[in-house]
């Protein structure tokens, strides 16, 4: 494998975010009912329009793990060239699992759909899948941190512990069951900094590649 594929891994990491972002800004536009200070957005998976969102996770679960090769070739056997990637595709497996499993609905979303009485094993399979994908992406921040950390990169240091610390505090907000507008806010805002992330170092590694020659 050469320079060339990897760097189309890498693009395939920057991308991700922007398409899931993009996406999902136009799901709450065009989806009757649907709430942002209520809603998370991964129950756009339901109703007649469900599939828009199913297809986002899978695209772009798809996307993150294509990343997360690249990330590898470019790191590996280097610190953090090992679990950084491999934690960042674990997050992509969570998106695409999360697409597959979708939630019950919630808060009256879709518009005419009773919550159930009783979570289904599916609704539960979608929460335990979100949950191992968010906790990945993480302590995948904290990975690139240390990595950053041992090569003087202070600043890029900083940036992934902050992301890794806000995206933690936001999962446990949600996670605890609140359903506080500023909490759900709260957590759409640490979605959007995790995939700043991903997007931008994938966008830093593709400069490092070398001009010439193969990549292992």
């Amino acid at each position: 494998m050469n320079r060339t594929t990897t760097r189309a891994l890498l693009v395939c990491g920057v991308i991700a975010g922007p398409i899931y972002v993009a996406v999902g800004l136009i799901e709450i536009l065009i989806r009757p009912g649907f709430d942002i200070t209520r809603h998370e957005l991964s129950l756009m998976s339901l109703g007649d329009l469900g599939w828009i969102q199913i297809a986002n996770f899978l695209a772009t679960g798809l996307l993150v793990i294509a990343g997360s090769i690249g990330m590898r070739r470019v790191l590996h056997p280097g610190r953090g060239g090992t679990w950084g990637p491999l934690l960042v595709g674990v997050y992509g497996l969570g998106l695409i699992s999360a697409g597959i499993f979708v939630p019950d609905p919630m808060n009256g979303f879709p518009p005419g759909a009773a919550t159930p009485s009783t979570i289904s094993g599916h609704a539960i399979l979608h929460f335990v899948s979100g949950a191992i994908g968010f906790l990945g992406l993480i302590a995948g921040c904290f990975v690139f941190a240390r990595r950053f950390a041992a090569l003087k990169q202070h600043g890029w240091a900083a940036y992934s512990v902050i992301t890794g610390v806000l995206f933690l505090g936001a999962f446990f907000g949600i996670a605890s069951g609140s359903k506080q507008s500023a909490v759900v806010l709260a957590f759409y805002g640490a979605v959007v900094l995790g995939w700043a992330w991903i997007s931008v170092i994938a966008a830093r590694l593709i400069t490092e590649l070398p001009r010439t020659s193969s990549i292992g």
